[in-house]
C-alpha cells in the first residue's frame, strides 16, 4: 500500500527527452484532445480555407455557404492526393490530380468519367470530417469522433471568459508573435503553469501586473484556472482605460494540453498556442487581439513589452531545464505541494504531470 506521506516526485526525464515518448503523444494525445486550429475571423467568406498539420495529419478547415466552419482530412477519396495547401478561397474543392470535385460540405459533386463505372454513386462519397467547435471565436478540432464537447472538458470556462471579455465577438487577431524554444513542449507548459518562479524571474510581470502572493492555480476539468489580485493599477505599464471595457483583473485559463487564454486588466486578450515540433523543440504562438483587428497602440505596446520581458526571461529558463533533463546527474526531486496551495506550491504541476503520464502510459 502506498504511503500517503511520501512526496510525489517529478516525472522521469525520459518523458521530456525520449523521441519514443513524443511519438506516442502524437499518436495518442494529439489525436484525442481539443487542439486550436485558427481564429474564426480568418475564414470570413464562404469558401475561405486554411490547411494545417496536426499529429502528422494534413487537415484543412473551410467555411461553408451556410456559415458553418468544417474541418476535413486533406485527402481526396479517389487516390489519396492532397487537396489544398496554404490558404485561399474557392467555390468548390477540386483535387489537382484527377479533378474530383467536392462541395464545401465535403460531399462529392463530380468525378470525371464516373458515368462509365457501373454502380458509381457520388452520394456515397464524402471527405472525412473532423470534430470542430468554435469556442468564443476560436476554432478547435479533435480527431477523436467520440470526444466529449469542449464545455465538458473545460467546465465554466466559456461563461467566465465571456465575463472577462464581453466584447469577444468584436475581436480579431492583431498580431501573432512566434517564439521558438529549444525544449520539450511539456517543459514550456509546466513553466507557464506555475508562478513559483515569477518574483525571482519576472520583475515586470510581478510588479506591473500581478500581486504574486495572491497567485493561485486550480484544476477546472481539463483546465488550469489562474487567478490573482493585481498590483496598484496606477502603476500599470499602460492605460487600462485606453479603449477597452473596464476590467481590473488578470486571469488565465490553460486548456490542456496546448492552449491558453489570458486576460490582462483593461480587457486585453492574449492567447498562447504551443506547437510541438519534436522531443526537443516547441514553437509558442502568442496571439494579441483588438476590436476589428484594428491597430491599437496599447495592444502593440503590451506585445512588445511581453516579448522583451516575460517571454525572453522564460526562454532562458525552459531551455536550461531541457539541457538539465539530459544530465546523468539529474534525479527527479519531490514536487513542493502545499495543501493550502498558493503561489509557492506546485499542485498545478502535480495535476499536469498526472495528465502527462496518463497520455503516455494509459
Amino acid at each position: 500500500m502506498k504511503d500517503e506521506t511520501t512526496p510525489v516526485r517529478s516525472l522521469d526525464a525520459r518523458y521530456y527527452t525520449d523521441p519514443q515518448v513524443f511519438a506516442a503523444e502524437k499518436a495518442g494525445l494529439l489525436a484525442r484532445t481539443w487542439q486550436f486550429a485558427c481564429h474564426a475571423s480568418q475564414l470570413e467568406s464562404p469558401g475561405d480555407y486554411v490547411a494545417f498539420e496536426l499529429a502528422d495529419e494534413s487537415l484543412f478547415y473551410i467555411k461553408g455557404r451556410d456559415g458553418v466552419i468544417r474541418t476535413f482530412y486533406n485527402v481526396c477519396q479517389h487516390r489519396a492526393h492532397q487537396l489544398v495547401s496554404g490558404e485561399g478561397s474557392t467555390r468548390v474543392v477540386v483535387c489537382p490530380y484527377h479533378a474530383w470535385t467536392y462541395e464545401l460540405t465535403g460531399k462529392l459533386r463530380a468525378a470525371p468519367n464516373a458515368k462509365s463505372v457501373p454502380g458509381f454513386d457520388a452520394s456515397e462519397i464524402c471527405l472525412t470530417e473532423i470534430r470542430t467547435e468554435v469556442f468564443l471565436g476560436f476554432v478547435f478540432v479533435n480527431l477523436d469522433p467520440d470526444a466529449a464537447p469542449m464545455d465538458d472538458w473545460f467546465p465554466n470556462v466559456r461563461s467566465e471568459l465571456e465575463g472577462f471579455v464581453p466584447n469577444w465577438a468584436e475581436l480579431k487577431p492583431l498580431e501573432w508573435v512566434e517564439i521558438p524554444e529549444r525544449c520539450n513542449w511539456k517543459v514550456s507548459v509546466e513553466n507557464y503553469s506555475e508562478c513559483f518562479h515569477c518574483s525571482l524571474n519576472h520583475p515586470t510581470f510581478s510588479t506591473g501586473v500581478i500581486r504574486p502572493e495572491t497567485y493561485d492555480i486550480q484544476p477546472q476539468g481539463y483546465c488550469l484556472r489562474h487567478t490573482t489580485e493585481c498590483n496598484d493599477l496606477s502603476q500599470m505599464s499602460y492605460d487600462i482605460q485606453s479603449g477597452f471595457k473596464n476590467n481590473e483583473r488578470y486571469s488565465s485559463w490553460f486548456l490542456w494540453p496546448m492552449f491558453s487564454f489570458q486576460v490582462y486588466p483593461g480587457n486585453l486578450l492574449n492567447t498562447y498556442h504551443w506547437r510541438a515540433v519534436d522531443a526537443d523543440h516547441v514553437v509558442v504562438w502568442r496571439g494579441w487581439y483588438s476590436v476589428g483587428g484594428c491597430d491599437n497602440e496599447t495592444v502593440r505596446h503590451m506585445a512588445q513589452q511581453d516579448r522583451a520581458t516575460t517571454v525572453e526571461e522564460d526562454i532562458h529558463r525552459v531551455e536550461s531545464v531541457q539541457r538539465g533533463l539530459k544530465s546523468r546527474g539529474y534525479v527527479p526531486g519531490p514536487l513542493i505541494v502545499d495543501p493550502k496551495c498558493g503561489v509557492n506550491s506546485e499542485h498545478s504541476i502535480l495535476q499536469l504531470q498526472r495528465w502527462m503520464r496518463e497520455a503516455v502510459d494509459g
